[in-house]
């Protein structure tokens, strides 16, 4: 369901623009529709008082919670289930973050990620977007959203905004406290400074190579990183966030002394912060993950010669539960149920 469809339907009900907020923001910050100062009765139209239980159901029906995977740091793995039988994957982060997915799949193919072996299967509403920050809401805070799980949001991006817009205004989150992560996408780097709410941007670039970023991203827009470093930046500049940049750190592939240099030129004068996160395994990869040593001493050197780095944990890796595991395994055992009854 889109917001925009959520809306109108409120409006048939009588509401004026004061009972949509009210609505919305007790179901993005769940809520009971009695708190505060002001209870429905008082002030919302009769036929909408006698349509929210209804209302009500199909809001947290957009996304019900299918397993959790919790880990010993803080976070937890959320296998969040659609109202198509479709799953997605929201991670909860140490210190209220929560990641949330804005398609079922990928489109680009990062060869280093399970999520996009399943490509693109569908688009996600905005409403399935705010519903997974519902969702986990009711397991604990939430004080900033992350559009970092399955899909590109730059590929989705009117229901991504649309999602955006109301989690800055109703949703009780500061601006940069909304972070849209993209390969890099120019509607992205065009869209972003004419919204009402701005996010903080994250850009993820995993080498300063233009020949080895096709390989690891055969999909995604082919602008060098330079280019992709400079687009960022001013979107960077004129929202005063810090760009985040993310490196899936690869063993013997983007963890040499070249690419430090390559960094170290490239970050000269920037704005933003680049973190590095050692590769999550996945079966059947080509990919190694590297030692903690190496990614420490990276971050060392990085550290002496200039660069804000920061060596982020790579969330679930415990419970193999790296973007698109979780579904993964999920989609598997249904596959293998279903063939069960069949052989029965």
């Amino acid at each position: 369901m889109q917001i925009a469809h959520i809306r109108q339907r409120l409006r048939e009900l009588g509401a004026r623009p004061e009972h949509e907020q009210r609505v919305l923001r007790d179901w993005l910050q769940v809520r009971p529709h009695d708190s505060g100062r002001r209870r429905p009765v008082d002030y919302l139209p009769l036929a909408l008082r006698l349509a929210l239980p209804s209302i009500d159901a199909e809001l947290r029906g957009m996304a019900r919670l299918v397993a959790t995977h919790p880990v010993d740091d803080g976070s937890a793995r959320l296998l969040v289930g659609l109202h198509d039988e479709q799953m997605v994957e929201s991670v909860l982060l140490p210190r209220g973050g929560l990641c949330i997915s804005s398609q079922v799949g990928c489109a680009v193919g990062c060869q280093f990620c399970m999520t996009g072996r399943s490509g693109l299967l569908r688009q996600l509403t905005s409403g399935e977007m705010l519903a997974q920050v519902a969702l986990a809401r009711t397991q604990r805070a939430v004080k900033k959203v992350v559009f970092m799980g399955m899909g590109e949001p730059a590929h989705n991006l009117d229901n991504v905004m649309d999602a955006i817009e109301l989690l800055g205004t109703e949703g009780n989150l500061g601006h940069k406290n909304i972070v849209f992560s993209t390969v890099g996408d120019a509607r992205a780097f065009e869209r972003l400074p004419q919204g009402s709410v701005k996010p903080a941007l994250a850009v993820s670039l995993h080498t300063t190579k233009a020949d080895l970023r096709e390989r690891l991203l055969p999909r995604a827009p082919k602008f060098t990183p330079e280019e992709l470093v400079a687009l960022a930046d001013d979107y960077g500049r004129a929202t005063a966030y810090p760009v985040q940049y993310q490196w899936t750190l690869l063993e013997d592939i983007n963890d040499g002394e070249d690419e430090i240099d390559g960094i170290v030129k490239l970050f000269k004068g920037r704005y933003g912060v680049l973190n590095i996160i050692s590769f999550n395994t996945i079966p059947d990869s080509a990919f190694t993950r590297p030692s903690e040593e190496r990614a420490r001493e990276m971050i060392r050197i990085l550290h002496r010669r200039g660069v804000l780095a920061k060596l982020r944990d790579s969330a679930a890796q415990e419970v193999d539960g790296g973007c698109g595991q979780l579904r993964a395994r999920a989609v598997m055992q249904t596959q293998r149920t279903v063939v069960r009854i069949q052989a029965g």
